[in-house]
């Protein structure tokens, strides 16, 4: 009689399925709802930057020592630091560099890459042996060690320290750049291309390298947010820009033995996370998007 009414009981226990994405709003939010935010936090910062001029309340170098180190109040919304700059407009015309030279060596640097390893890949013999070889010349040295030695060696300054960045990105694109070639050089449309007549040139610019560019695509995206971080590293460092040139990296410098004072390093540190993250989530999206395989799942 147990067995029994215990087999009754699980008969009459409902089953609970997982639940279904029932419209096409949900599936698309359960899909690319981190790229949207991703997407919406790279759009607010990038706004931000443009319209600094306008929207900043104080110059961004105007010293003032009669308020130096005061906490954020509606005076001043996020503070000031120990010259009396106000932490918000400081923070608004960084965004500008900060977003500049990230966007700037990432697709430099993606370019001379793509060129380089897809003419190697695409050509062969001693000449692609060559470029690769320097390539991984170049990806023997730790990326921030020889960046910082570089940069070392060209002196401080935002262009400086742009070159020095660019030295040591490009050779992952050129590398990525080269995979996809091979995989594509092989494929029966290609050697359609060879037979009606076309040259090299056209066959890798306008056939080879639209069909290669899905993974180069995803890479610069999640690239952007590690240049910006490696810029305000080499910043913090005091290898970034010149002083008073208002950067992330160089505020949070300034500000990291201020444990009192919180604000002056806490709000550039916020701002370069929200941006990466922000760089991540779209690039993850993007990523998605481009894979048919994570499409179906």
């Amino acid at each position: 009689m147990t067995n029994t009414a215990a087999q009754a009981t699980i008969a009459q226990t409902p089953t609970v399925e997982p639940p279904r994405l029932r419209t096409k709003a949900e599936r698309w939010r359960r899909r690319y709802g981190l790229a949207a935010i991703g997407a919406a936090i790279v759009v607010v910062w990038m706004v931000l930057a443009l319209l600094a001029p306008l929207i900043a309340p104080y110059s961004p170098n105007t010293v003032d020592v009669t308020v130096r180190l005061r906490p954020p109040s509606a005076t001043h919304w996020l503070g000031t630091d120990t010259l009396g700059r106000d932490v918000l407009s400081r923070l608004l015309y960084g965004a500008r560099i900060s977003l500049f030279a990230g966007i700037t060596v990432v697709l430099v640097g993606a370019l001379i890459g793509t060129l380089i390893g897809g003419i190697a890949a695409y050509t062969g013999g001693r000449g692609e042996e060559a470029l690769m070889r320097f390539t991984d010349l170049v990806l023997c040295f730790p990326p921030i060690i020889l960046a910082m030695a570089i940069a070392a060696a060209l002196g401080i300054g935002t262009l400086n320290t742009m070159l020095a960045m660019l030295v040591v990105w490009w050779p992952k694109f050129a590398r990525l750049a080269r995979g996809q070639v091979l995989v594509q050089r092989g494929l029966e449309y290609v050697e359609a291309a060879h037979v009606i007549g076309y040259g090299p040139a056209r066959i890798l610019g306008k056939h080879i390298m639209p069909n290669a560019l899905g993974p180069l695509i995803v890479l610069v995206t999640l690239d952007v947010g590690h240049a910006i971080i490696v810029f305000a590293g080499l910043a913090f460092l005091g290898l970034g820009v010149a002083p008073p040139t208002p950067e992330w990296g160089a505020m949070v410098s300034e500000g990291r033995e201020l444990v009192e004072q919180w604000w002056v390093a806490t709000f550039p540190g916020l701002a370069i996370l929200t941006v990466v993250m922000g760089f991540n989530f779209l690039g993850d999206g993007i990523r998605d998007w481009l894979d048919p395989r994570a499409r179906r799942r």
